[in-house]
């Protein structure tokens, strides 16, 4: 079965938008999240702009700047909102797991 798009997020979604809870470029996104996940978690260009793209469709992102090829962006309410949702449903697998008598 197919999973509905942002019901739930990938881990590069995931990390993509807690890093863009400050304004970023594309390699500083690249960047942070390689460092940040001690580079368990790597994000190539093409999936980076593929997830970008759709993130700013979505409005779960925004530009918020151009210079050149080298575009920032930033997290929106609605992107904050899902990563919370996301966190959320995370946190509560944890528990789950923790709870589990097995």
């Amino acid at each position: 079965m197919a999973r509905e798009k942002y019901k739930t997020l990938t881990e590069q979604m995931f990390y993509i938008l807690i890093c863009l809870k400050k304004e970023r470029c594309g390699i500083e996104i690249m960047e942070w999240v390689s460092d940040v996940t001690n580079k368990r978690v790597t994000l190539g260009p093409g999936t980076l702009y593929a997830l970008i793209g759709d993130f700013v469709k979505q409005e779960m992102i925004k530009e918020t700047s151009a210079e050149g090829r080298r575009r920032n962006y930033i997290i929106t309410d609605k992107g904050l909102e899902m990563l919370n949702s996301e966190y959320e449903r995370l946190r509560r697998l944890v528990v789950d797991y923790e709870k589990a008598d097995v």
